[in-house]
């Protein structure tokens, strides 16, 4: 449910865009996805389909830009890739971290034709 509420969001921001640059065709959008983000991009692109079916979407491609996670130990301050999701310092063994990026999502390119 979540991933057609977010993938919503993203159809009505790029068919807004589209709309008012007069872009002819969009040919594809990128969506940058932290791997912190817990959305499944397969679900997203289903419903990316079922979306843009008769509009003027629906010819634009999906594509992911995939976005590392990384978190700062609150302890000794070093920054780690964190290991199955697990938030515990391999520095120091803390286990209390602040997320620096991996839980992004939002439309990063939108690539159109001028026809």
């Amino acid at each position: 449910m979540r991933e057609l509420y977010s993938t919503k969001a993203v159809f009505d921001q790029v068919l807004r865009q589209a709309q008012t640059s007069q872009a002819g065709h969009i040919k594809q959008v990128t969506l940058a996805l932290g791997e912190l983000s817990e959305l499944d991009q397969t679900a997203i692109r289903d419903h990316w389909r079922a979306l843009t079916k008769d509009t003027l979407l629906e010819r634009a491609k999906l594509h992911f830009r995939l976005i590392t996670a990384e978190v700062q130990c609150m302890s000794c301050f070093k920054k780690y890739h964190p290991e199955n999701r697990t938030i515990h310092c391999p520095h120091c063994g803390s286990f209390g971290a602040k997320i620096l990026s991996g839980e992004e999502f939002h439309v990063e390119s939108i690539e159109a034709d001028d026809e």
